[in-house]
């Protein structure tokens, strides 16, 4: 595959010097707002939008220096944005946080008053959409999606910024955290990225959750008699995966512990899995919440200086076996970084 002079100039912005993307995420919204909201027993749609703010600021302005980019929403994460340090490139959310439940199919929405344009205009780097995707889904549902991701692709591709599809595994009347799901996520994640991978959606990085519900994967002394599958076959799952992609592909932490989704890239590396970085969010500052709404900035900031550090390095220290995204495209010498070739 080619890659445009301005897909690779953003793409090169977010990525490190060896072409892994080591990004934090603090995009969240209505998430964000819950975990405030069981810290401070205020309402989630209660939570003032200044402490949001004044959290995803500090997060970027302390965590940022360790990381290779960040990724936050126009809506009440820009100031963060601007507060990132300077090796770290810009990627802006366009969709809408959540879904509408009265609607059948948890639809995509896009951002009002947003474009790829206008969020290129903003700063962005790279532009991100998260989808809610099983292909388990009604044929109808699946298509809106479809064309819908399509649609982001070239508006994207008309000013060659990069497009980073995150694809969240869902299954209707299913709890996504449940053993049954754990059983069907193999199959709804690999059919994910093995469809966002095809041209026609000009999808640049696919932004996935692993193949396995970590929850349910066999210790390695065998002690878990909730495993759903064993450690072989979780590597299975994510060989499976990986060969799936057609695109450079990236983890999401999927709101785990840091100690989880580190025994989570420690088993993707013993797969061999072909993964090019990781954008990881709460798994590294949400533990910081409650510290912030109980000791105010102060506190947070010295938590995130000494324990969010710790966690950000530890997943970055994880990333030894991860694979240059520009390993996917044709480049005239992957010898040496994407930087080096301008």
């Amino acid at each position: 595959m080619n890659i445009s002079k301005g897909k690779r100039k953003g793409l090169e912005a977010i990525a490190d010097r060896r072409g892994v993307i080591a990004a934090l995420a603090i995009d969240q919204r209505s998430a964000l707002r819950k975990l405030f909201a069981a810290a401070t027993g205020i309402a989630a749609d209660q939570i003032p939008r200044e402490p949001l703010e004044q959290f995803k600021e500090a997060v970027s302005r302390i965590l940022t220096p360790h990381a290779s980019a960040i990724l936050v929403d126009p809506e009440i994460g820009l100031s963060a944005g601007r507060q990132r340090a300077k090796n770290a490139g810009l990627l802006l959310a366009y969709e809408q946080t959540g879904y509408d439940k009265s609607v059948a199919g948890r639809l995509p929405r896009l951002l009002d008053g947003w474009s790829a344009q206008t969020l290129v205009t903003a700063g962005a780097d790279g532009i991100k959409t998260l989808l809610y995707y099983s292909a388990f889904s009604a044929p109808g549902i699946n298509d809106v999606k479809k064309d819908w991701v399509q649609r982001v692709g070239e508006e994207c591709a008309a000013q060659d910024v990069p497009y980073f599809l995150e694809l969240v595994a869902y299954h209707d009347e299913m709890d996504e955290k449940g053993r049954e799901f754990a059983v069907l996520k193999p199959e709804v994640v690999t059919r994910g990225i093995e469809e966002f991978s095809k041209p026609r959606y000009l999808v640049d990085v696919l932004k996935v959750g692993v193949p396995a519900n970590m929850a349910f994967v066999g210790s390695r002394d065998g002690q878990n008699t909730n495993a759903v599958y064993t450690r072989e076959v979780a590597k299975e799952h994510f060989r499976r995966a990986a060969a799936a992609a057609g695109k450079p592909f990236i983890y999401l932490s999927e709101g785990v512990s840091n100690e989880m989704f580190s025994d989570t890239l420690e088993l993707a590396a013993e797969a061999r899995a072909n993964f090019s970085g990781v954008l990881c969010g709460r798994a590294t500052w949400k533990d910081g919440v409650p510290i912030f709404a109980a000791g105010g900035l102060s506190a947070l900031e010295d938590w995130l200086a000494n324990q969010g550090v710790k966690n950000i390095q530890r997943v970055n220290a994880l990333l030894g076996s991860a694979k240059p995204w520009f390993s996917f495209y044709e480049m005239r010498d992957t010898s040496v970084s994407p930087q080096q070739l301008c």
